[in-house]
């Protein structure tokens, strides 16, 4: 047996670094320290349906194809369409999606991450305002308060609270969860909640103006008996919290990216942090999704100067949110193919938006089956990054972290990048005639 120490692991944006896997003859036996999540991700590995070689559609149901076809088909789909969308690169390498930046450009396509639809507005009040962040390994030796607003961690970051907030001995925190203060801000009492200091319940849709409560109070102004469903009393128990702390962190979910205002709510939630380092040491982080959503926002604002949404239709890098985004343009019917990678859009993307997918040639690489992979035309399955495959990603604090490979995917299997490569090869061969 095989035994790996200190492994990331590639499945949300926290990606813990000290995962021992065991690997015995190809299978994976044990993710020792992983949440359930990211065991899961692991023991997906011995999973009997994967496919291993890519599939077209004929009739009601697919075929096997070899992979020089499935290239081919791909690069003569994306050539033929006047305005392809190639989206997802959550769940793969940043040197895969460097590679599909470059062929979206070459084919003239939208390139777009699922950042549009979670922490895309994050991305514009940085935009806005700026972002005075930190790293995680700081939270861990300095904070005292951490809140989380519109996140629950105990359920899509399972071990963020024991590495970074709630639990963990840090150097300027010797005794763990009694040197800490945890608020949650939520619209429901959730199980992060549950063991959370102070809960503030806020109404659906009401996050911008508790914002600007505890602005208002921050700067010697007055408020309503209650706000936003949270009673005056609470909002200034919690605000004095957070100006007596040490070192105080925000971090905050979809919950408040995506609630009404969207980036406004975070324009307004980083002027909340920088009033609060008039008082004390104050930053703030968002809590990224997928394992590597940070990284392909990194990786396409290199090469383009734009972080999510960019289309190359004429040319050169646009990018206008609402407009140049993947829910928008196909929900309106603007693009005539579409190329998925390390993404699931159908199981998560509007009723209107699912249907024109359905309607128009799509491909997808993805190592599993999913709703997407259902509804293609062509699914190239591929070896799974930070498993099989060695890459870069990037962590929720922006610091990037080298991924290993501690198994060999099956035979046959190529990784992202060279499916990538394959395409873009391809693409350029017919572009010049041949």
């Amino acid at each position: 047996m095989e035994k790996h120490t200190d492994v990331i692991c590639p499945f949300c944006g926290t990606l813990c670094d000290d995962i021992e896997v065991h690997v015995e003859k190809g299978r994976v036996m044990e993710a020792l320290n992983a949440c359930k999540l990211g065991n899961a991700k692991f023991m997906s590995m011995n999973k009997k349906h994967r496919h291993l070689v890519p599939m077209v559609r004929e009739g009601d149901g697919f075929v096997e194809t070899t992979i020089e076809d499935a290239v081919e088909r791909v690069a003569r789909m994306l050539l033929d369409a006047k305005r392809p969308l190639l989206y997802g690169w959550a769940t793969t390498e940043c040197e895969a999606q460097s590679v599909g930046i470059e062929l979206a450009e070459e084919v003239g396509g939208v390139v777009d991450s699922c950042a549009s639809v979670c922490h895309g507005p994050s991305v514009l009040a940085i935009q806005d305002v700026g972002f005075p962040s930190v790293t995680l390994g700081e939270v861990k030796n300095r904070a005292d308060l951490d809140i989380y607003w519109g996140s629950n961690p105990m359920h899509a970051h399972p071990r963020h609270m024991s590495r970074y907030s709630r639990y963990p001995r840090g150097y300027f925190r010797e005794r763990g969860q009694q040197d800490r203060t945890v608020i949650v801000i939520d619209v429901r009492r959730t199980d992060t909640a549950g063991i959370a200091d102070k809960f503030l319940q806020v109404s659906p849709g009401d996050d911008y103006e508790l914002v600007n409560a505890f602005r208002t109070l921050l700067n010697d102004g007055d408020i309503p008996d209650e706000v936003a469903g949270v009673a005056k009393k609470d909002i200034e128990g919690a605000l004095e919290l957070m100006k007596t702390c040490q070192f105080g962190m925000l971090f905050f979910g979809v919950g408040l990216t995506m609630s009404p205002g969207k980036h406004r709510n975070i324009d307004n939630a980083i002027s909340l942090v920088i009033d609060l380092n008039k008082y004390t040491k104050f930053s703030l982080m968002p809590m990224r999704g997928h394992y590597n959503v940070t990284g392909f926002s990194e990786v396409l604002t290199w090469q383009s100067g734009f972080p999510f949404g960019v289309d190359y239709t004429r040319g050169y890098p646009q990018y206008n949110p609402g407009e140049t985004t993947s829910v928008e343009l196909l929900s309106r019917g603007e693009v005539d193919a579409v190329f998925v990678v390390g993404s699931d859009p159908a199981a998560n993307f509007p009723k209107k938006a699912v249907e024109h997918l359905a309607k128009i040639p799509s491909a997808v690489i993805e190592p599993h089956e999913t709703p997407t992979t259902y509804l293609c035309d062509l699914k190239i399955p591929s070896a799974i990054a930070g498993i099989e495959v060695a890459g870069t990603a990037y962590r929720m604090d922006n610091v990037p972290i080298r991924v290993r490979k501690i198994m060999d995917p099956p035979a046959g299997l190529y990784s992202d990048r060279e499916i990538l490569k394959m395409i873009l090869e391809k693409v350029r061969e017919i572009k010049n005639g041949a």
